[in-house]
């Protein structure tokens, strides 16, 4: 409903209240010239002007409520827009590389733990072959590591010295392969010690190790982690 519409139902709202007020007031000049006669009448146009009132001021709140959220509703839908099209402009400059990336960082997650991908899976799928009457909850899954992709706006805000050594494309990608490289520690750091091989768990003790420190040295030992990774 436009705004004409809803203002055309307000305005036709207003004048039936307006013309059952006269009659209203009809009622009452004819209680006053036959008094003894109007006691039946007076006490029905008290009921009726108290239902009157009460849906005038619920009325009354309804607007003020919708009024309120006009504000709340306009900034709302502002900062969907901005999200969509800053979203929107990512997707379209998404480097080709990065498809690569993808499927290499799969391949290289797979590798590094076979046995953990499925863990869970496996866990649940055996519990339904001992437990066939009882159906298992379902797990809520780990939210995977964000992947901030910069646009060329930001990019364009560094120094010249900055932009001369890094291009919109291999920053993306780098967010992407950090990323990934994030989810295969959590997903390795999440699984049990009887799903993992020897090495595997070695990486994972180091891993919970690392986190116990700063967040400064954290970074430190995963950026050295991540060069060894990629130099191999």
């Amino acid at each position: 409903m436009d705004l004409k519409e809803a203002g055309s139902s307000l305005d036709a709202l207003i004048s039936s209240f307006n013309t059952r007020i006269v009659e209203l007031q009809e009622l009452v000049i004819a209680r006053n010239i036959y008094p003894a006669t109007s006691m039946s009448d007076l006490s029905a146009v008290d009921t009726t002007l108290k239902t009157m009132e009460s849906q005038i001021q619920a009325i009354k709140d309804r607007l003020q409520e919708e009024r309120n959220a006009i504000p709340k509703a306009k900034k709302l839908i502002e900062l969907s827009q901005r999200q969509q099209r800053k979203l929107q402009h990512m997707l379209a400059h998404m480097p080709s590389g990065m498809y690569e990336s993808i499927g290499h960082s799969d391949q290289t997650h797979s590798s590094l733990i076979p046995d953990a991908l499925d863990c869970d899976f496996l866990d649940e799928h055996s519990k339904v072959k001992e437990e066939p009457a009882v159906v298992p909850k379902e797990k809520k899954g780990r939210s995977p590591a964000p992947r901030w992709y910069i646009i060329a706006e930001e990019l364009d805000s560094l120094s010249s010295y900055m932009r001369g050594r890094l291009t919109l494309d291999k920053v993306n990608i780098a967010i992407n392969e950090i990323a990934t490289y994030a989810d295969a520690n959590a997903q390795l750091i999440a699984c049990p010690k009887k799903k993992l091989a020897e090495d595997t768990w070695e990486k994972a003790l180091v891993s919970k190790f690392i986190f116990s420190f700063s967040t400064s040295f954290v970074c430190y030992m995963y950026t050295s982690a991540f060069k060894q990774e990629k130099m191999s």
